[in-house]
């Protein structure tokens, strides 16, 4: 085990992070007898997730300082660890921390007047690369700019979206609610949009 954790880290040192991550990975899934296969990121544990550059600690500190009740920091920082094929997504830039706070705080209200947690949250920053492979998105959208997230609920998208746009009449937040098939979309952008 020592000798492949030393070829890990010369791996790690002639090599992208993430593709010696993954020959290490694979090296110790085979010792297993495990499938060869590449385990989904947003599993891993966090220690490995660390290794790949997914479990920034500022940004969990920045995160976790909002307090949020009804919304994980955990279920935020996994939506940064997803792929689409070889094009990952990634933490949003620190320029762009902030963009998100308002829309995480109006998510938190929503939460809470739905009386559920978030179930999953499928998307809230994306680099534009992997934003370019996601199926309907828009070159301008306010995921871009770490101001959007995409998430599911145990309730209906349409009850959670009715609930959004309550919240929004009543002053809570300017921006974007977007129903979907089997989620729901909310902005902060500062003015009001439905779809």
């Amino acid at each position: 085990m020592g000798l492949i954790l030393c070829a890990g880290a010369g791996l790690l040192a002639g090599a992208g992070k993430a593709d010696a991550m993954w020959s290490v990975l694979d090296v110790l899934n085979g010792l297993n007898g495990e499938s060869q296969e590449k385990p989904d990121r947003s599993t891993l544990p966090p220690s490995l997730r660390g290794v790949l550059g997914y479990n920034n600690e500022a940004y969990r500190k920045f995160l976790a300082r909002m307090g949020l009740r009804k919304i994980s920091v955990q279920q935020i920082m996994d939506s940064h660890a997803k792929a689409h094929g070889k094009i990952h997504n990634s933490l949003p830039p620190r320029q762009l921390w902030g963009n998100i706070r308002s829309t995480l705080l109006a998510v938190d209200k929503v939460c809470a007047r739905l009386g559920e947690p978030v179930g999953e949250v499928l998307s809230v920053y994306r680099s534009p690369a992997y934003n370019a492979t996601c199926p309907g998105a828009k070159s301008h959208s306010y995921h871009l700019r770490n101001n959007a997230i995409d998430m599911r609920f145990r309730s209906s998208p349409r009850k959670v979206a009715a609930m959004a746009r309550d919240l929004r009449k009543a002053g809570l937040f300017k921006g974007g609610v977007g129903r979907y098939s089997s989620f729901t979309h909310m902005d902060t952008r500062g003015s009001n949009a439905d779809w």
